[in-house]
């Protein structure tokens, strides 16, 4: 499975939803980045993706983009390939 990143922050009701799912599709350890705890990682996650919300997911090195992004590839049945090795 390939490695999962997220940019986060602590009170992130979307943050929460995009773990569970990823937790249903077998995703046991996430690399938690934690934004509202470092304004350096903010500016990182802004210049790498262009958005300043979050979550913002990278599977790999794709970004997959926000919850309602991983929410639809899921429904869309891409998820999990992405996902795979």
């Amino acid at each position: 499975m390939k490695p999962v990143t997220m940019y986060t922050t602590a009170v992130c009701p979307y943050c929460i939803r995009a773990k569970q799912l990823l937790a249903s599709k077998g995703v046991s350890d996430i690399n938690e980045i934690r934004i509202d705890l470092d304004p350096a990682e903010r500016e990182k996650m802004m210049s790498i993706t262009g958005r300043r919300t979050v979550p913002q997911i990278f599977v790999g090195e794709t970004h997959v983009g926000g919850c309602d992004d991983l929410v639809a590839l899921n429904g869309a049945g891409k998820l999990d390939v992405l996902l795979a090795d």
